[in-house]
């Protein structure tokens, strides 16, 4: 498992004292307004974050250290990683990065149907791609009569198929 996540992304200098625009890479922007520290270059320099607030749909962040409009400047389009460990996620809740590449088994028939290769959040429920041994691309609804079971640990993925669900034309 990767210890540094991707949050988010500096997209754009906000006025002229330092403060950037961030497009959050993550649920919501309140999400990303909860961390005291991030991280540049994959986890490998850590970065103060002085104050942070939602704007439309971006986050305004003050990172220690920059002041001026030019030092912001130079911060465009660098990636912004948070450490899993300063995170605490709600019961029953996973990071996408973990959930990419998990085993999809059929909980009760035991037919193995390929691994996640994608999740797209759609704002009702996530929806995971499952891609087989032939790339072949099947999607399934992240919501519990489906979902029976996820283990991270051991990168496996137990669901209950609706009739219907993976039927071929």
């Amino acid at each position: 498992m990767k210890q540094f996540l991707e949050i988010g992304k500096i997209v754009a200098v906000q006025g002229l004292k330092g403060e950037v625009r961030v497009e959050p890479w993550c649920d919501s922007q309140d999400f990303l307004c909860e961390f005291d520290t991030l991280y540049f270059d994959k986890g490998s320099a850590p970065v103060e974050i002085e104050r942070s607030r939602p704007h439309k749909n971006i986050v305004l962040m003050k990172i220690k250290g920059t002041d001026t409009a030019e030092q912001a400047q130079l911060l465009r389009n660098k990636i912004l990683y948070m450490n899993r460990d300063d995170a605490v996620l709600p019961e029953g809740s996973y990071f996408i990065q973990d959930l990419i590449g998990l085993e999809v088994t059929d909980a009760d028939s035991g037919c193995d149907y390929g691994k996640i290769c994608e999740v797209t959040e759609t704002g009702a429920n996530d929806v995971y791609h499952i891609k087989d041994l032939d790339g072949k691309i099947r999607l399934i609804p992240a919501i519990p009569d489906v979902i029976a079971e996820i283990n991270i640990t051991e990168g496996k993925m137990l669901i209950h198929t609706p009739e219907g669900l993976f039927d071929e034309d």
